[in-house]
């Protein structure tokens, strides 16, 4: 399927039903100015290899402590 080609002022009139397009079909939307393109819409990644998803080693690493609470005089000494 080729990828689509629209220029600014049309992508930003039927953006809603670009969207749908992509979403039914999940093509690729190239934006253009003036015939150069600038942007490209394309649907987003589901499973592995998602943005989206959790981290699979990320997502085990837990904090056991508030980052945000201030240090004790005795940590402060041990950075010094």
């Amino acid at each position: 399927m080729p990828i689509q080609k629209l220029n600014i002022h049309e992508a930003k009139t039927k953006l809603s039903a670009i969207l749908a397009q992509i979403e039914q079909t999940g093509s690729t939307v190239l934006i253009c100015r003036n015939g150069t393109p600038v942007a490209e819409l394309s649907p987003v990644k589901k499973g592995a290899g998602s943005r989206l998803g959790k981290h699979p080693v990320m997502s085990k690493i837990q904090m056991n402590y508030d980052p945000t609470e201030d240090l004790s005089e005795d940590e402060w000494g041990e950075i010094e």
